[in-house]
């Protein structure tokens, strides 16, 4: 496609896409583990990396490699959970508040306020300390969309307070055109562009908060993620001790996710930009 074509071409979504595609292979690589992530004392532990165990153990008996491929899958849950529905939030404020106006736009906007100015890491540390138990990828996930949409809602009436003067909303209006309709029809496609880059900004963000929380030991440490993954290696002073490829597995795994979530959000948004994109074109 020529879209593909075009977005292919710039270095970052290159690199960003194939990081990306292994991770995304590793995460599915769990659906075959031989191993259950939640039993500790499976293999020997603490061994240094070799063949069966090409990413070493645990102190707790865990093979790293297929320990990783869980971690994996379950951050990439939080995020994708936490991206879904903060877009869904974010796009029905935003667009209700533009296209509204008045005491509509007012409240919202109010509450959106709110939520920036609140200190959040310090709302989610006792949240989570409160459901700490009860905070498996999907709650957490839940949590953090809660949280992480009032930036973008923002971003969407922008938009949206654009779009309600040009003259086509003015003939659709005339023409008889129900609200929703109008909405959904003639605002939504301008709007998906900003939903697509701010969704996987989101990700990263998301992905980032969870490694944090689950450092702290504040959410459900029996299931791997590459935050409770950091933990435990933390806890039983791996670093110390010698044992590096537990420690950095999770850690280089995080940088990647996060990296390559953050340099395909960039180079999408400068995509999606027509002035970037005319500037581009000019250079070439």
């Amino acid at each position: 496609m020529p879209m593909f074509g075009d977005l292919y071409a710039d270095r970052r979504f290159r690199l960003s896409f194939w990081i990306l595609v292994l991770l995304v292979t590793l995460a599915a690589l769990s659906f075959f583990s031989p191993y259950d992530p939640t039993r500790w004392l499976q293999v020997p532990r603490n061994q240094p990396p070799s063949w069966p165990h090409i990413l070493g153990t645990t102190s707790k008996g865990q093979d790293v490699l297929w320990e990783a491929t869980f971690a994996i899958r379950n951050s990439l849950v939080v995020a994708i959970i936490a991206g879904v529905v903060s877009r869904i939030i974010a796009t029905l404020i935003g667009m209700t508040a533009g296209y509204k106006g008045g005491l509509i736009d007012r409240v919202l906007m109010s509450v959106s306020d709110g939520m920036l100015v609140i200190p959040l890491f310090l709302v989610l540390i006792l949240l989570a300390s409160l459901l700490r138990g009860r905070l498996n990828p999907v709650n957490l996930g839940l949590l953090l969309a809660l949280f992480g949409w009032a930036w973008d809602a923002r971003t969407i009436r922008s938009q949206i307070l654009s779009l309600r003067e040009r003259e086509f909303t003015y003939t659709a209006i005339l023409s008889g055109m129900r609200t929703l309709r109008l909405i959904f029809r003639e605002y939504l496609p301008f709007v998906i562009p900003l939903i697509l880059s701010t969704f996987i900004g989101n990700m990263a963000w998301a992905i980032s908060l969870e490694v944090t929380l689950a450092i702290l030991g504040l959410t459900n440490l029996d299931i791997p993620t590459l935050g409770t993954s950091l933990h435990w290696a933390m806890s039983y002073q791996a670093l110390l001790l010698g044992y590096f490829w537990w420690v950095m597995t999770p850690v280089a795994l995080a940088v990647l996710l996060i990296s390559g979530l953050y340099w395909l959000s960039v180079s999408l948004s400068e995509y999606l930009d027509p002035r970037t994109r005319f500037q581009r074109i000019g250079v070439k």
